[in-house]
């Protein structure tokens, strides 16, 4: 089911919002202070590409301390905007019985898009 799912997500949006994930942060990893944001935005942006099927799950965090730092950073910058727009889609798309699935998605981004560094989507245990 998480197949159909994503194939679903990819053509009714997903293909687009993993993109701009993607090419948000190639924008960022031309500056070495954008780095680290921008490895997260593409982390983002491939878990945008097929998140049916998959958990948030505490990461191996790489960032050490600077984790909270980075963090708070990313919030005021850039994750706010992210967060209010997953909401904004998965309110728009619960108007609809078919959309509830979907919507359900974006919920599940919202967390990752607010603080990405030490979380990730991976494949749900069977």
């Amino acid at each position: 089911m998480s197949f159909l799912g994503n194939i679903l997500w990819l053509i009714f949006g997903g293909f687009l919002s993993g993109l701009g994930y993607i090419v948000g942060g190639i924008g960022l990893c031309l500056t070495i202070v954008g780095i680290p944001f921008g490895i997260q935005s593409i982390k983002l942006g491939v878990a945008t590409f097929a998140p049916f099927g998959k958990e948030l799950v505490e990461a191996e965090n790489p960032y050490g301390c600077f984790k909270i730092v980075f963090d708070v950073l990313w919030i005021v910058l850039f994750g706010w905007e992210i967060a209010i727009l997953h909401l904004v889609h998965a309110a728009l798309l619960a108007i609809t019985i078919v959309g509830i699935p979907f919507a359900m998605q974006h919920i599940k981004l919202v967390p990752v898009s607010l603080f990405p560094f030490g979380q990730e989507l991976r494949p749900k245990a069977s």
